[in-house]
């Protein structure tokens, strides 16, 4: 959403920024370090399964049985959370300040649009499971076709919280330190804007939220409408909450979008509709992309796992939904960089 972020020398018109690199405290240092030993966990069990083994893959695993599939799903996963190594460095280093600026924002917005509902939706999965209410646990395929030891989700999944906590810690530190003056003081403080893009964008966005919003209420509350037979067979308490999840997600993208397009809630300071509009499109987009890339992609021996039209439907909307929120905080971000200071 901001890489069209100015990092030039302030000017009459774009506001300050800083031309020193951020000195690295000890919250740096700990956020870096948290960062990088929370990564060691999955990257383990990731090469270890690319070299051959079946640690925590119990049998009769789905894993077993499409092993070149699995394979190239492994390196993908690898090289990708071996980004968020990377994006530690250049939000650490002095040289850091100096990379352009969609270089780290892309990567940065994917990997909160992959964590955050990860950080928000797994803490609450472990509250159903203590009051007894959750299911066997995310993503498995249920005590007749197991797909993962519990102990796995357990590790990647706080591994992944831990990430989510330090890398977002540290961007917000960068952020600050780069780019804080534009989205200082409230709505009602934004010069009017002129540009019907994002407009455009954020009211189609909001016409496509339909789609999304009916079909993860739906499932949600009970229904089966639009499910394949596999999937409505193994829904859980698990299931029902992570859809509702996604309702708020695509909320949350639509609900910043218009809120900057058309300046409403004077009194809303402008970080929260931004930040709004940056982790929902993230999730809505990123969490979309990946579903319909695996159930394009993934092993469907079973017609009844098979993904139907309406899941196609939706998961592409979604990554439509999210592309166009994050396109009106680009147009958004490059105003604001040379407006009046």
């Amino acid at each position: 959403m901001t890489q069209t972020l100015s990092s030039a020398p302030p000017t009459a018109h774009s506001g300050p920024t800083p031309v020193a690199p951020p000195s690295l405290s000890r919250t740096r240092r700990a956020l870096r370090l948290v960062a990088g030993l929370a990564s060691v966990p999955y990257l383990s069990l990731k090469v270890a399964w690319i070299c051959g083994s079946r640690i925590g893959i119990p049998e009769g695993s789905p894993l077993l049985d499409h092993r070149a599939l699995m394979a190239f799903a492994n390196g993908l996963t690898v090289l990708m959370d071996a980004t968020v190594l990377v994006l530690v460095l250049v939000l650490t280093r002095p040289w850091g300040l100096r990379a352009p600026a969609w270089l780290l924002a892309v990567p940065m917005w994917v990997a909160t649009g992959l964590l955050a509902p990860i950080m928000a939706g797994y803490p609450l999965q472990l509250a159903l499971k203590a009051f007894g209410t959750g299911g066997e646990g995310p993503s498995t395929g249920g005590a007749d076709e197991p797909f993962l030891d519990d102990w796995v989700f357990g590790v990647v999944y706080c591994g992944f919280i831990l990430q989510g906590i330090a890398l977002g810690s540290l961007f917000a530190l960068y952020a600050r330190d780069r780019w804080g003056h534009l989205w200082r003081g409230r709505i009602r403080d934004l010069a009017p804007s002129a540009a019907r893009g994002p407009r455009i964008a954020a009211v189609v966005a909001a016409l496509l939220a339909l789609v999304p919003v009916t079909t993860h209420a739906l499932w949600a509350a009970g229904s089966t409408a639009g499910l394949s037979p596999g999937r409505a067979e193994g829904r859980t308490a698990d299931f029902h909450l992570l859809e509702a999840l996604d309702v708020l997600y695509v909320v949350a993208a639509v609900a910043g979008a218009l809120v900057l397009a058309f300046r409403r809630l004077p009194a809303l300071p402008v970080k929260v509709p931004l930040a709004l509009a940056w982790a929902g499109s993230g999730a809505v987009a990123c969490w979309g992309g990946w579903l319909l890339l695996a159930s394009l992609l993934g092993p469907a021996d079973d017609l009844a796992d098979r993904p139907t039209t309406t899941m196609l439907l939706t998961y592409s909307v979604q990554m439509i939904i999210g592309l166009l929120v994050a396109s009106a905080g680009v147009r958004f971000f490059r105003e604001r960089a040379v407006s009046p200071r």
